[in-house]
């Protein structure tokens, strides 16, 4: 399976460990009581594991959640450095995609773009 990713959405990264045991129920509730954000929203929501060799996306979809879940053999999932909120990090769509690529993020030069804010 292909994962979209598009600048339409706002992306929040856990900054903590999550038990990725949990499914749809539980970590719509973790956005809820802690990124302070609504599930629904079509935001994506991104959670890493102690390790960080696995990784969990949520994203509502207009007619139901999606999850997805990957597992690392060899290596680790790199947390970005950025401001925390409400124990979430919001990342680019771009920064996650070099995140479930493995590149490391210090590595990458941007230069510089007009960017809208999305609110």
């Amino acid at each position: 399976m292909q994962l979209t990713l598009h600048n339409r959405c706002r992306y929040f990264m856990h900054s903590g460990n999550v038990d990725l045991r949990k499914g749809f129920d539980s970590l719509s509730g973790v956005v809820q009581q802690e990124f302070k954000q609504h599930p629904l929203s079509g935001d994506v929501f991104i959670f890493l594991n102690r390790p960080r060799n696995r990784i969990k996306i949520l994203h509502w979809q207009g007619d139901g959640f999606a999850i997805f879940y990957k597992r690392l053999e060899r290596g680790t999932y790199e947390l970005p450095s950025c401001e925390i909120r409400d124990g979430a990090m919001i990342i680019t769509h771009h920064q996650l995609q070099f995140i479930l690529d493995g590149v490391l993020l210090e590595s990458v030069k941007k230069r510089v773009r007009y960017e809208q804010k999305i609110v």
